[in-house]
């Protein structure tokens, strides 16, 4: 009997920290897990996004991990269907018991499956969806990257208008979660200048004919349309506003930056703007840096990088810099104690500078501007934040 109270009280002695083993977190590994449409209608924008977060995996790998352990990066499909995430979140949280999540893609996507990883103290760390309610109202488990649909509209669509001297803008947005930010952005952003919309006009999500918005529009004389679309639709929808002799000056979110938009487009979204941080990278780039990160990719996927790989590289990196300065002991707590002191500098993609805290979980309400030209996306402006 005196060996097991013996035993027993060594147990007892023991720090609560050498019991209790933080889920994800063992001796050599860290299992962080993501959900990315890979098989519906954003299935490129998923795909890139996991590369890029595989690349940045890989290289951290190689360099021997995070204080000895290296990052296991398990990723669900949930083909852009909000039913099926919550199932893809259930089996990365319960299943194969992961540390947080991140870069998870999609708005109504992340709503559904945010209480089940805050019920089990788990991070939903920096989202591929720029609605406001992946960082309000303010939680500790809440992370985003940068400026949110509706700051990035609120910012830019009253630019462009007195830039153009617009004065018909019209909207066409998906009727979610996502696409009702996107219009309360433009409202709001053409309300600041006096201007309301003429016409808006909704489709729903997986739509690909726009025939009968665009005739809306159209028939309202728009010279101004915001675009609350993604990948297909904004293709959809100006190719369908070209066949019919329709051209007002289009815009779009960090939704409809991408290289896959003018890829499939081609000449029928030359023209576009968009609203942007980080920017594309091209291998043919001017900046050394961004270059050789591009070849690296193109090397590794064997296809050139999109804005939407940046994405998942930096949410990575962050994710990495952070849980590297929580020190050896890695849980929530300690992760979550120490992001909320971070600040990210500026990096070589054009990222706007980052900070977190207590109170502020988006790191940067900033946008710019860029636009396709002959196929390619310049950047016409520096970052402004909404005036508040």
């Amino acid at each position: 009997m005196k060996p097991v109270i013996a035993l027993l009280g060594l147990v007892l002695a023991l720090p609560v920290a050498a019991l209790a083993q933080t889920q994800g977190v063992s001796k050599t590994e860290i299992l962080v897990g993501s959900i990315q449409d890979l098989s519906g209608p954003a299935a490129g924008f998923g795909k890139q996004a996991r590369a890029g977060m595989q690349l940045r995996v890989d290289e951290l790998n190689e360099q021997g991990g995070i204080h000895g352990r290296k990052i296991r990066l398990l990723v669900e499909d949930s083909a852009y269907d909000p039913r099926k995430a919550v199932l893809a979140a259930q089996k990365l949280v319960n299943s194969d018991g992961i540390f947080i999540m991140a870069g998870h893609v999609g708005t109504a996507h992340n709503i559904a499956v945010m209480p089940l990883l805050f019920e089990k103290n788990i991070v939903n760390f920096m989202p591929l969806t720029a609605a406001r309610e992946m960082y309000e109202p303010a939680h500790k488990l809440k992370y985003a990257l940068n400026v949110s649909y509706y700051d990035a509209l609120f910012v830019t669509a009253p630019m462009l208008a007195k830039e153009k001297g617009l004065k018909r803008p019209c909207m066409l947005y998906q009727d979610d979660e996502g696409g009702l930010e996107m219009l309360r952005g433009a409202e709001d952003g053409l309300k600041s200048i006096g201007q309301q919309l003429v016409e808006k006009t909704s489709y729903k999500r997986g739509a690909t004919d726009f025939s009968s918005q665009v005739a809306r529009m159209k028939a309202a004389g728009c010279d101004f349309v915001v675009l609350g679309t993604i990948i297909r639709e904004t293709v959809g929808a100006m190719a369908e506003a070209r066949k019919t002799g329709f051209s007002p000056v289009f815009l779009g979110t960090t939704a409809a930056y991408t290289d896959l938009v003018p890829k499939l487009g081609g000449p029928a979204v030359d023209g576009l703007y968009a609203a942007m941080g980080p920017q594309q990278p091209y291998v043919d780039d001017g900046s050394p840096a961004l270059r050789a990160w591009a070849g690296k990719y193109k090397t590794r996927f064997n296809e050139d990088p999109s804005v939407v790989s940046v994405y998942g590289y930096v949410l990575m990196d962050l994710f990495i810099k952070a849980a590297e300065k929580a020190g050896p002991n890695l849980t929530t707590d300690s992760f979550v104690k120490t992001m909320d002191g971070m600040s990210f500098a500026p990096d070589m993609f054009g990222t706007d500078a980052l900070t977190f805290s207590p109170t502020k979980r988006l790191g940067s309400d900033a946008a710019r501007l860029s636009q396709l030209q002959n196929g390619r996306w310049k950047v016409l402006t520096g970052y402004t934040k909404p005036a508040r």
